[in-house]
């Protein structure tokens, strides 16, 4: 019997570092605060996005990165990518600053969920919460040209040869691309143990995957295929949202009669062991950045759903994210 949170899960980046005033040595040989936060913007703020360029926690780091320069409250920030393992590698590299007030990391639900899949040492309980940024809707895609045109169409060749009809992600085993073909088969009557899921290393790297063929269709967030449907390359057969997505011309799966309701999320996450003043620091940071007319722009420009929260009540929904995912993996067969 399928539980209530299958049925709707909301589940969905960007590490950053930042250079406050004080001593310490860190590992990248600078300088980490001790103690109370700096006044003004922050300088040498590095923020490490852990999955490939073009990928959406890239693109959400990277917005970021521009809306806290604009509105001067960095005054330079380092973006760079350290991928593998589903955004673990970036998580345990992470972890291992601990004291570090010159690093934060983009994440999101393909965190949460690799930290089980791949049975991770480094694990985000271990890290601070500072705020959780946005909630986006996935899509299930397919080529321009494809034979399905319509998800009735998707899934009655999906149930005949499971096998023979793989789906794309950019997601390890447990992320959000991964999560919904499984529920979605699991809605449907595909059994998930029997899905062909190719995982793929970013948002660019799938596009290439199902423009090239290698897979029957694919599910990944809106805002990472937004554009090739535009252009005509893609068709968007449905959207997992309970709404449908603004500027995209495409239903809901409960439009389409398939009761599945699913949120991808990214936040932000710091080093272990900073203090509550670097913490407060992050959060007043992120919150008035949040509180922008820039801020508000990205949202609407990149389809995102405002979903702010810090702090303590970030820490709070990781954890029972992080209990729902394992459930949900637990559930699927995943682990």
């Amino acid at each position: 019997m399928r539980t209530a949170s299958l049925r709707k899960l909301t589940v969905g980046a960007v590490a950053a570092g930042l250079v406050l005033t004080g001593c310490g040595t860190t590992a990248e040989g600078g300088s980490a605060a001790e103690g109370a936060a700096q006044e003004g913007p922050i300088s040498g703020l590095r923020m490490l996005i852990p999955n490939s360029a073009g990928s959406g926690y890239d693109t959400t780091g990277r917005e970021v990165a521009k809306v806290l320069e604009s509105e001067k409250l960095s005054e330079s920030i380092e973006v760079f990518n350290l991928e593998g393992a589903g955004g673990t590698v970036g998580l345990q590299r992470l972890v291992n600053e601990e004291g570090n007030a010159e690093m934060l990391m983009q994440m999101g639900l393909g965190v949460v969920g690799a930290q089980f899949s791949n049975q991770s040492e480094a694990t985000l309980d271990q890290t601070t919460p500072i705020a959780k940024l946005i909630e986006e809707a996935e899509a299930i895609v397919v080529l321009a040209d494809s034979p399905f045109q319509t998800i009735d169409d998707l899934v009655t060749a999906w149930k005949a040869d499971p096998g023979n009809t793989p789906v794309g992600g950019a997601s390890n085993p447990g992320g959000p691309d991964h999560l919904t073909p499984m529920l979605l088969a699991q809605e449907v009557g595909v059994t998930p143990t029997d899905v062909n899921y190719v995982p793929y290393d970013g948002g660019g790297e799938l596009l290439a995957g199902l423009l090239g063929g290698d897979v029957a269709f694919a599910a990944t967030g809106v805002g990472e295929v937004a554009e090739s449907a535009a252009s005509g390359d893609v068709r968007i057969l449905a959207v997992t949202s309970e709404e449908p997505v603004e500027g995209v011309d495409a239903p809901t799966l409960t439009e389409e009669g398939v009761d599945l309701v699913f949120a991808n999320w990214r936040g932000i996450v710091a080093a272990p062991g900073i203090s509550e003043e670097q913490t407060k620091k992050f959060v007043d940071t992120l919150t008035e950045m949040h509180g922008s007319d820039a801020w508000q722009q990205v949202l609407e420009d990149q389809g995102w759903t405002d979903a702010f929260i810090t702090g303590d009540e970030f820490g709070t929904f990781l954890t029972e994210e992080s209990d729902r995912v394992e459930g949900v993996m637990s559930e699927l067969g995943l682990v």
